[in-house]
């Protein structure tokens, strides 16, 4: 299901949303502003775990389409979200050991359309983003997916780590991308997998990554030292894909 209103604008507009269950990314509130009405958004926003960022006026002012946003702007989903459940239910439906793509602060929603899309082209089962530092579903990537968010169900956690424990108890284990790792051609990357792409500029944060259970590098010849986050994580999924294809 589609959500066509991406920025809400407005105290009741806002309130409105929350309340009709529309997934919110973000809210934006006037700094200083703790009147009946925003206090109440306020208590929809913790009650949704939706994050909320206090700003200038000038920044709402700049944000703002009707310049009747009233100290507050939210963001809405342009897609909605689906559970972690829900994509070990496609790998069980498919009969697949679960591939899931975790990423860990992707900033641009350019990088995740392209992540969103290549997942869905390798036979990923779903993928995984944290709800704080990292970029939701907004029109920008549903566009750069080219429609594979219609296909490829994205999940929301509050703790990527977390997640991550849980999902070992299932069986899956954890691929990291990174630069000082061992070789992808030279390990194992078949069986119940999540491979893990860090931020474009930090990779991979130190909490994440300890619960990974491996760590890859992509070889490289050139003179700049890495890939996009979205080509990466193309190119490891195509060496699972590989190594899946060679198993059977």
């Amino acid at each position: 299901m589609r959500y066509e209103e991406l920025t809400i604008e407005g105290r009741n507009a806002v309130l409105e949303a929350f309340r009709s269950g529309k997934t919110i990314d973000k809210v934006f509130v006037l700094e200083g502003c703790q009147d009946g009405p925003i206090k109440t958004i306020l208590r929809e926003a913790k009650k949704h775990g939706t994050m909320v960022k206090f700003v200038s006026k000038d920044r709402l002012d700049n944000m703002s389409e009707t310049k009747k946003h009233q100290g507050v702007i939210a963001y809405a989903a342009a897609y909605n979200y689906a559970t972690v459940e829900d994509i070990l239910a496609k790998a069980e439906e498919n009969g697949e050991p679960p591939f899931i793509f975790l990423l860990d602060g992707i900033e641009d929603p350019h990088n995740l359309g392209a992540i969103i899309r290549t997942a869905n082209l390798a036979g990923a089962h779903g993928v995984i983003i944290p709800k704080n530092r990292a970029v939701g579903l907004t029109a920008t990537v549903a566009k750069t997916s080219a429609g594979a968010l219609n296909y490829t169900p994205v999940a929301k956690v509050t703790n990527l780590s977390a997640t991550m424990k849980e999902l070992k108890k299932q069986g899956l284990w954890f691929v990291c991308a990174d630069m000082d790792g061992e070789v992808m051609y030279r390990q194992n990357l078949t069986g119940p997998i999540g491979l893990v792409i860090g931020n474009e500029g930090d990779g991979v944060s130190k909490l994440v990554r300890e619960n990974c259970d491996f760590t890859a590098s992509i070889p490289m010849k050139g003179d700049i030292d890495s890939l996009n986050a979205s080509v990466a994580a193309g190119v490891l999924a195509y060496e699972i894909v590989r190594q899946r294809l060679q198993k059977k």
